[in-house]
């Protein structure tokens, strides 16, 4: 059963390594991200948090877009910009606005390597730029000003310790 990774895990801020292997295990943890990402009601979930150093992630925007990127590159993004609600699985309970590209297309691999481009507006383009944001160590709150960034980890401790209670 896989855990999700929270917000103060090493891996979450490092960058991940390209997969070079393409075969049955590959496809076991796609396979398992799309269960847990299902499971933890996500838009998508990148591998680092699940605790695995590599360059894939899921994505399902409930739209009719339900697909593995591995070894993504962005390779282009719009100038124009849009405001939506954000949250993330490794952050749960916490929601912010953030700006984003409005447009992206993304080249990745499928899991058995063959190559394909994504061109992605809306939640899909949002979902893409979080998701690959992840495999950089960076989470959505790095993308918000000090105070809003402040704010919103000040509100995730509160929850979690709220939660979690005193320790036996």
């Amino acid at each position: 059963m896989l855990e999700i990774y929270t917000i103060g895990e090493e891996i979450l801020r490092e960058k991940c390594k390209k997969v070079v292997k393409f075969d049955s295990a590959l496809d076991l943890l796609v396979n398992a991200m799309f269960e847990k990402m299902d499971e933890a009601d996500g838009v998508g979930l990148a591998a680092p948090q699940i605790g695995v150093d590599l360059r894939v992630f899921v994505i399902d925007d409930h739209r009719g877009t339900r697909k593995a990127f591995i070894n993504p590159e962005i390779l282009e993004t719009s100038m124009e910009e849009c405001s939506m609600e954000e949250g993330c699985l490794s952050i749960p309970g916490v929601y912010t606005y953030l700006s984003r590209s409005e447009r992206v297309t993304v080249q990745a691999q499928d899991v058995n390597g063959k190559t394909f481009r994504v061109e992605a507006d809306d939640l899909l383009a949002r979902a893409i730029q979080h998701e690959n944001d992840h495999l950089n160590g960076i989470l959505f709150v790095d993308r918000l000003d000090e105070k809003s960034r402040t704010k919103i980890l000040k509100t995730y401790e509160k929850r979690n310790k709220t939660k979690r209670g005193p320790s036996k």
